[in-house]
């Protein structure tokens, strides 16, 4: 599968990484198509990765994983185009975080709104799905990091879109089915971006940021159905 990872940064390489470790091919954008990071990661992970402006990568995209800082995301998806956009799924890793104030940071949307959403209203042609956005890079592109059962959270209002990225989930990153929860329509982001301030008070509290979010009593099957074979193939690369 062709997938366009914006942005340079740690979350974003990781996520390329893992993505091109899977059998994607993986283009990283940033706002310059001779970005140094992006040609440093590029050149680190060899086949099956390259590098460009985020128009560049969101054309070659048939999956966008949006890996911006939550401040810069909607600029940087202006960036990228709404034709580059169109009809595609988008994976929104970032948090609308104010470091303005110094540590800890605060919520520069909450209660009533949410990045998730002025993403969506922004590009109602792209079908945006909230994912991977309450833990740290590494514990998203490998879950056994944590032992035990913990959950990532999905919210998005095209169900195929969900479904998709579940999907992928499981097969690039190794999430087991029971632990993807669907949390509802793309205003459910709301409470997983606002869980961003606990985490990081976690992290003080605990001294690591190996750690991730487990819901009790979840149902032993998840809200997101297993996908049909269809949905496997567009996840899967080839044999």
């Amino acid at each position: 599968m062709k997938i366009a990872v914006l942005g340079t940064g740690v979350v974003g390489s990781t996520v390329g990484t893992a993505l091109v470790g899977a059998g994607h091919s993986v283009w990283m954008g940033s706002r310059t198509p001779d970005n140094p990071r992006a040609a440093q990661w590029a050149e680190s992970v060899g086949e099956g990765a390259a590098y460009g402006t985020f128009t560049a990568a969101a054309r070659f995209g048939e999956m966008v994983f949006n890996c911006t800082s939550g401040a810069a995301s909607l600029e940087a998806l202006r960036q990228a185009g709404a034709e580059s956009l169109r009809g595609k799924v988008l994976v929104d890793l970032a948090n609308p975080l104010d470091f303005s104030r110094g540590m800890p940071p605060s919520l520069t949307v909450c209660n009533t709104d949410s990045l998730g959403e002025q993403i969506q209203r922004a590009f109602p042609e792209t079908r945006v799905v909230k994912a991977l956005n309450t833990m740290s890079c590494r514990i998203m592109v490998d879950p056994g990091r944590v032992p035990g059962r913990h959950h990532v959270f999905l919210s998005g209002d095209d169900a195929r879109a969900k479904a998709d990225v579940a999907a992928l989930l499981a097969q690039a990153f190794g999430w087991p089915w029971e632990s993807i929860l669907d949390l509802g329509d793309i205003t459910t982001a709301r409470g997983t971006e606002m869980l961003l301030p606990v985490w990081v008070r976690l992290w003080g509290a605990l001294g690591t940021p190996e750690f991730n979010f487990h819901v009790a009593g979840a149902p032993a099957r998840p809200p997101v159905a297993e996908p049909v074979p269809d949905i496997v193939a567009i996840v899967s690369p080839p044999a």
